[in-house]
């Protein structure tokens, strides 16, 4: 992996291509992402840069956080991510724009899915329900035996009502469509996990 940035969801719109077919895409507004830490194998084993993204107040920012950003000598971002990068030519106070990036370019994008709450099997693994008639009783929506008699417990894993969503999610092997460097914006075929705002990390695809 030679390439990362922060993001922020805008949204979902629609371009066409150069003979007029309609690609779907998501736009992303990345960076620019100052790199507040830079990580050496001969320091701390590994290679890796920490970017920072987006404008905060010193105020929402805790003293360590605020120790920090001091020590860096870089301005003081909301968001904080560290990449493994093959290559680290970048050092700490540089900036990294959607430049980074070209039109082309397959990436893998990092974001947190929508929150759902407490549900219900049915929605939560797509479980069928149960007859509607026979004695079935007013638990069309429950899910149906929970195993036998033997071992007389429930094993792990089992697909039961709970906290759907609010998860991280790794959608692969995306293809950027088109950057707006003016703009700061990545246009990303197809769909990405999360609300829109949301933030999501974008790095160099790992299988393309």
């Amino acid at each position: 992996m030679k390439k990362a940035i922060i993001g922020k969801k805008i949204g979902m719109t629609q371009i066409f291509d150069e003979v007029g077919n309609v690609i779907p895409v998501t736009v992303i507004e990345a960076g620019p992402c100052v790199v507040a830490q830079k990580k050496t194998v001969e320091k701390d084993g590994y290679n890796a840069l920490q970017l920072g993204f987006a404008e905060v107040k010193e105020k929402h920012l805790t003293k360590a956080e605020k120790g920090h950003f001091a020590a860096a000598n870089v301005p003081m971002k909301k968001h904080l991510k560290e990449f493994r990068l093959d290559d680290c030519s970048a050092n700490v106070g540089d900036f990294i724009t959607v430049d980074t990036f070209a039109a082309g370019d397959k990436v893998d994008v990092t974001g947190t899915t929508k929150g759902r709450g407490y549900t219900g099997a049915i929605k939560r693994w797509n479980l069928h329900m149960l007859g509607k008639t026979h004695g079935i009783g007013p638990i069309h929506r429950q899910s149906g035996s929970m195993g036998v008699i033997d071992p007389a417990r429930i094993f792990k894993n089992k697909k039961m009502a709970g906290q759907y969503g609010n998860e991280q999610v790794t959608v692969q092997n995306l293809k950027i469509v088109k950057i707006d460097s003016e703009k700061n914006l990545i246009a990303v075929k197809g769909a990405i996990p999360g609300a829109k705002d949301g933030i999501v990390f974008i790095r160099d695809s790992v299988k393309a």
